[in-house]
């Protein structure tokens, strides 16, 4: 029975399969399978079976069968979107507007699941339970209530049966991926398993509404000195798995012009907040929304930006934003050699490639998009360009960066509505511009230096212990050396020289008496 189950479960994809491509078909939007080159009897089966000719560009006609294909096929429309590189430009702003609006789910289904999550029935947790849902997404939907003590509370309950219909079509995707990779060389540089694989990574955490909660409480912590940002509270003990509790917020959808004017606000102050905003969670935090559509960000009466919905967040280590700020200031100014020497510097582009050819290709990509008028310049944009590059140059893939590219594209148009001769990086510009000065000076530069050397004091003792433990075990016969090995070691009996360790002491307390002194 054990040798039936691969046949048995190629045979369940492949039914599963035939109905997917039958979507795609009435779509017009088979290419993705046609592209992919597996299953090549099921897709010509479905568009014998189901063409018809339908409207819209190959990327709009995807969109809406990828919608109508449900949930999962939802998200992976969502995750493709932030592919420039591997889906070309159009293609992927198309699956940008791909929504995850649904038809909600019961209420009384929804008040089950929070009993079952929360251990107590909704009426001892609430004092008031809306069962009609205010937001219904693919994934969860959201019903108001008010806590026992009176507070207006916002709830997010994940849809019923939702886990097991994800991993029904994650398993889908990842035997295609699998299939792919092995009849289709030629996709390999793609990595589709390991596409799907970061896909299941990222649904997985959405599904667990704990890990929502952390990442609303992190962010909330990062602004908690700026009241120009607001993150509602979580509310702990109305939290779990499938069951989200936060303050609830009101405000203004921020890309609501004439609303925001007729509310008294100013869409240019707005608009630098956001900028500001973004900024500090991107290079200071390494930590930002990446989910930020007008329908997670308003405008609260007093002027605040509100952001709701913290399933998706993206991390940015410090090196990679030195990475980032250097080659922005780079394309800004016209620096292209400067682009080309971080790209390298990062180990993004193989160092058996052309530096000055890299440059050239910079260039071209940059000056086309920087040649435009100010608030017409797209930095999002110019990333996407720069990632289809990869081929040529051999670049690996850098998922965060991706993240960050459709966020800033997302940003952007928001921007744009709010005030079209504005562009939102100008605003930002001066604090990168401060940010890199702090981080790539002479100061941060012995900084690191004075961190990586303490890291490696504070590791020491550790390895002298560790050494001597090797020691003890070596004179015991715990650990028996190759002959060979005696031998070079009988070859130099000489004490290993001390004078490293103390010119690296000298160094530490040099630095640090400069640091203290200035």
């Amino acid at each position: 029975m054990a040798a039936l189950r691969p046949a048995l479960r190629s045979l369940a994809h492949i039914v599963r399969l035939l109905g997917i491509a039958r979507t795609l078909a009435r779509h017009d939007a088979l290419f993705p399978l046609e592209w992919l080159g597996v299953a090549q009897p099921v897709v010509w089966l479905a568009g014998m079976v189901s063409r018809r000719s339908a409207p819209g560009r190959p990327g709009e006609r995807l969109a809406r069968a990828l919608h109508e294909l449900g949930p999962s096929f939802i998200k992976l429309g969502q995750a493709l979107s932030t592919r420039s590189d591997l889906l070309g430009e159009e293609l992927a702003e198309d699956l940008s507007q791909l929504q995850d609006r649904l038809p909600p789910f019961d209420g009384a289904a929804a008040r089950d699941t929070v009993a079952a999550e929360l251990g107590r029935p909704v009426t001892e947790l609430f004092s008031a339970f809306d069962d009609a849902a205010v937001a219904a997404a693919s994934i969860a939907q959201v019903h108001y209530a008010v806590d026992g003590d009176g507070r207006p509370v916002a709830v997010k309950v994940l849809r019923p049966g939702i886990e097991a219909a994800f991993a029904r079509d994650l398993d889908l995707l990842t035997w295609l991926a699998a299939l792919a990779e092995r009849t289709q060389p030629a996709l390999r540089r793609l990595k589709p398993v390991e596409v799907v694989a970061t896909l299941a990574e990222t649904v997985r955490m959405e599904m667990d509404l704990r890990y929502e909660a952390a990442a609303a409480d992190e962010l909330a912590g990062n602004f908690r000195d700026q009241d120009s940002y607001v993150v509602p509270a979580v509310d702990w003990q109305r939290t779990a798995r499938r069951v989200l509790t936060l303050e609830r917020v009101e405000g203004i959808p921020v890309d609501e012009r004439e609303a925001l004017l007729a509310a008294g606000h100013d869409p240019d102050d707005v608009l630098r907040v956001a900028a500001e905003t973004f900024f500090r969670q991107v290079f200071r935090d390494g930590f930002f929304h990446a989910d930020m559509h007008p329908g997670n960000l308003f405008v609260a009466p007093g002027g605040a930006l509100v952001a709701v919905d913290f399933g998706i967040m993206g991390r940015l280590d410090r090196k990679t934003r030195l990475y980032l700020a250097e080659m922005l200031l780079g394309f800004l100014t016209g620096d292209y050699k400067r682009v080309a020497d971080v790209h390298f510097r990062a180990g993004y582009v193989p160092a058996d490639k052309s530096a000055d050819a890299f440059a050239q290709a910079c260039r071209s990509i940059a000056e086309p998009i920087l040649g435009k008028p100010l608030n017409e310049i797209s930095l999002g944009r110019l990333l996407a360009q720069l990632f289809q590059v990869t081929e040529t140059f051999e670049m690996a893939t850098q998922p965060q960066l991706l993240l960050l590219q459709k966020t800033m594209l997302v940003a952007e148009g928001v921007g744009r509505k709010l005030n079209p001769e504005v562009n939102i990086w100008e605003l930002a510009r001066p604090l990168i511009e401060a940010w890199t000065r702090d981080n790539l000076g002479p100061d941060a530069k012995l900084r690191d230096g004075l961190e990586d050397l303490t890291d490696g004091l504070e590791r020491l003792p550790k390895a002298i212990a560790d050494a001597g433990r090797a020691s003890a075990q070596l004179a015991d016969g715990g650990i028996k050396l190759h002959p060979d090995s005696v031998r070079a070691l009988g070859a130099d009996r000489r004490a290993p020289p001390v004078w490293p360790v103390w010119a690296a002491l000298g160094v530490a307390v040099t630095a640090l008496l400069v640091v203290l002194l200035d």
